[in-house]
């Protein structure tokens, strides 16, 4: 499996590096804009950090998503699958390296962010208040029926639940790419079935979300309790498709 896992790291350790180093312009152009206060430099920096943090965490997903695709479609890896492994370790490397960056960056970011927020606040009062009053304005928002709080527990919460919950959407593809390959290749209209058969997964995964924390009164244990459903569909979704990769996928 640590092998297995090694070669998908590598397929896509290029995009990551790249992804670092961009983040590292980005951050020092951050402290340049901070600390000779700068505000163009400053606001432009922050904006591309946001950017970076959303974006790199979206494409950890798809590109590896669409490294399935094609390792399911093409002879790219063909040699992967006439390796030694079951179906069940060669999918549970994917989805351990995909989970783990999701989460190892969203982390990362997330500790980044809050970094950078302190130094913000260290460096000017006017920063301060300004958080106060977006704190005011966010105190009176709701969130599934529950008050937002914005302090640092409760935004680990919201990211943890943010991440789990995009782990969870791109296992739930992978699904639906095993499904396209295995049972529906050749098929009229496959790509379309696949896609209407992830989003009716999507939908009900959701929809249990919703009942279980229905009635949870902390908001920030509704976030956790959220993030613990996603991951353990996650699980449920690995397990059938490895079943369907190992009964049905020819390559």
């Amino acid at each position: 499996m640590l092998k297995l896992m090694k070669y998908e790291f590598r397929k896509t350790w290029i995009t990551k590096l790249i992804l670092l180093g961009v983040t590292a312009v980005a951050e020092i152009a951050f402290l340049i804009g901070l600390y000779v206060e700068r505000e163009t430099t400053l606001g432009l920096s922050v904006m591309l950090l946001m950017f970076l943090a959303l974006g790199g965490i979206l494409m950890i997903g798809l590109y590896s998503v669409m490294t399935l695709h094609r390792d399911m479609n093409t002879k790219q890896s063909y040699m992967l699958f006439m390796t030694p492994n079951s179906r069940y370790s060669i999918l549970g490397a994917k989805v351990l390296e995909c989970g783990l960056s999701i989460l190892i960056g969203g982390a990362f970011y997330f500790a980044l962010g809050t970094l950078d927020l302190t130094l913000l606040f260290a460096k000017s009062g006017e920063l301060n208040r300004l958080w106060s009053a977006i704190q005011d304005f966010l105190s009176h928002l709701t969130f599934a029926n529950h008050q937002l709080l914005i302090d640092m527990e409760g935004m680990a919460a919201f990211v943890f639940c943010l991440l789990a919950g995009w782990i969870l959407t791109v296992i739930t593809a992978y699904f639906a790419v095993v499904i396209s390959a295995a049972l529906l290749n050749g098929k009229r209209f496959n790509g379309l079935l696949s896609f209407v058969l992830f989003l009716a997964l999507s939908w009900f995964v959701g929809w249990v979300a919703r009942t279980v924390t229905a009635s949870i009164p902390s908001i920030n244990t509704l976030l956790l309790v959220d993030g613990a459903i996603s991951l353990a569909f996650t699980a449920v979704m690995y397990m059938i498709t490895a079943i369907i990769m190992e009964r049905k996928l020819s390559v």
